[in-house]
């Protein structure tokens, strides 16, 4: 986003209740059982089936008293079997399967809710179960819809015919949905199921050497303490921030452009790694904080959207870090740090800028930067259906394809997310078609613009137009994942 002189210097995928949704020839469906005064309230939602298998997802509501520890039970009706579960332990004797849960979410309050997922194998038929019991407890009542559900056509992408991974994270999901990840960025967790590899690098300042931090373990979240102790007595910078993609596309120092960092040569300054301290699944992990003056970026990428080929994105930030410095931004810019005109950009934007866009109320919101324009809607400036928004962990989703281009929202969390704009792109011109370039910026605008703050812990960007419904299934892995 192009900066005036005066801003030089500025600071689960759970389906509805009695759902059926044809799948690849086989029903799928959600049984919703509500408990008496006691108890419980469980969803089991099919969310997928290829031959001989299925993935599930399950959501309990505990509607009696406070639990810390819980153990849900039921019986399966057709020989199925769980080969694979996340978010829990399980056992399987028979018919019967014990779900118990694990260290980090194991207390659920009065109206809480918490859930995990599996993979199982069915031949033949998959019915739902008839019933299920919390820590002995029938969730009793309302097993069976009051009205026929009507089938939907079947989805015009085939379904999976190898299962998905043990623990799916948000890339995997998005490669279900046929939209793969090109870029996944984070210093808290992998964002595959499967990655083992480096999130990020520090610098320490005691003697300028350098240390990868990757997760846990596979598909985890990341190794806080091995920060620590590398950098303990000391200051840490964040040098590195890998993609998990395979495909090469890291952040690191953003070099001068349109504007020049206060860093040597004109680079920006880098983030100090442990500003952002926060805990994901009950373990600590350290976010990327933005002042300004910081970024990052890429301008030799890799499979990243260039023209108007389609596109999504979404990152988790803190919506209390924010200003209207231009740009705190996350996503498609200029391949030459510069203003290169309307429609050479298209990232998340996330601040109380209003020179440009706004939306509802005081700000701050989501609006998308699409270089001379941060866009809250169809309209050059004001947009009354982008709403303030500042939950302490926020979900912002940009996407955008041919004419056609979408802001989404929500609480990382709890609950979903909204949808705050779906339509055309801006009825001004240079913007249909888009001309996108394909570099990858963090904390900055295309024209390294370096006025903003923020901070970011996780964002990926995709090949291809995700659907909502791809969206609300990485939605529900994120408010999993237990950011606090």
């Amino acid at each position: 986003m192009k900066r005036g002189k005066a801003w030089r210097r500025l600071p689960g995928l759970v389906a509805a209740l009695a759902t059926l949704v044809l799948v690849g020839g086989g029903l799928v469906g959600t049984r919703l059982a509500t408990a008496a005064a006691a108890g419980c309230q469980v969803s089991y939602a099919v969310s997928s089936q290829w031959p001989g298998g299925f993935g599930a997802n399950v959501t309990i509501t505990n509607l009696g008293d406070p639990v810390s520890n819980w153990r849900l039970t039921w019986d399966f009706g057709a020989g199925q079997t769980v080969t694979q579960l996340w978010n829990g332990s399980y056992t399987q004797s028979g018919a019967q399967v014990t779900v118990t849960n694990v260290s980090y979410n194991g207390s659920i309050p009065t109206g809480g809710t918490t859930s995990f997922g599996f993979n199982g194998t069915a031949n033949g038929s998959n019915p739902v179960p008839a019933s299920f019991a919390l820590n002995g407890t029938t969730c009793t009542g309302g097993m069976t819809p009051t009205t026929p559900p009507t089938p939907t056509p079947p989805p015009t992408t085939a379904p999976p015919t190898t299962p998905p991974p043990a623990t799916q994270q948000p890339c995997d999901i998005y490669a279900a949905g046929s939209t793969p990840c090109v870029a996944a960025h984070s210093t808290t967790r992998a964002l595959y199921g499967a990655y083992n590899g480096p999130l990020y690098q520090v610098r320490r300042g005691s003697d300028n050497t350098t240390r990868d931090i990757g997760p846990l373990a596979p598909g985890g979240v990341a190794n806080a303490a091995a920060q620590d102790s590398f950098c303990a007595g000391t200051t840490c910078l964040i040098t590195i921030i890998y993609d998990q993609s395979g495909r090469g596309n890291k952040l690191t120092q953003a070099p001068p452009g349109g504007f020049s960092g206060p860093a040597p040569g004109g680079y920006d300054n880098l983030a100090d790694a442990t500003l952002a301290p926060t805990t994901v699944g009950g373990h600590k992990a350290y976010g990327v904080y933005v002042a300004p003056g910081t970024g990052y970026r890429n301008n030799s990428t890799n499979g990243i959207a260039k023209g108007d080929q389609p596109e999504g994105m979404y990152a988790i930030l803190d919506g209390t870090h924010y200003n209207g410095g231009c740009c705190f931004d996350y996503g498609n810019a200029e391949t030459n740090s510069r203003d290169n005109g309307n429609g050479t950009m298209e990232a998340i934007y996330f601040g109380n800028n209003k020179v440009w866009g706004y939306g509802a109320g005081n700000g701050p919101w989501i609006m998308a930067d699409l270089e001379n324009g941060l866009f809250s809607g169809v309209n050059q400036k004001y947009n009354a259906n982008d709403p303030s928004i500042s939950h302490r962990y926020l979900t912002a989703i940009v996407k955008g394809e041919p004419n056609h281009w979408a802001i989404r929202g929500g609480n990382a969390q709890s609950g979903g997310l909204s949808t705050f704009y779906n339509g055309v792109r801006p009825n001004v011109p240079g913007y249909n078609p888009m001309k996108k370039e394909g570099a990858i910026i963090l904390g900055i605008g295309g024209d390294n613009s370096h006025g903003a703050r923020g901070t970011f812990y996780e964002g990926v960007m995709t090949s291809g137009y995700p659907s909502d419904a791809t969206e609300n299934a990485v939605q529900a892995n994120i408010t999993a994942a237990g950011y606090r």
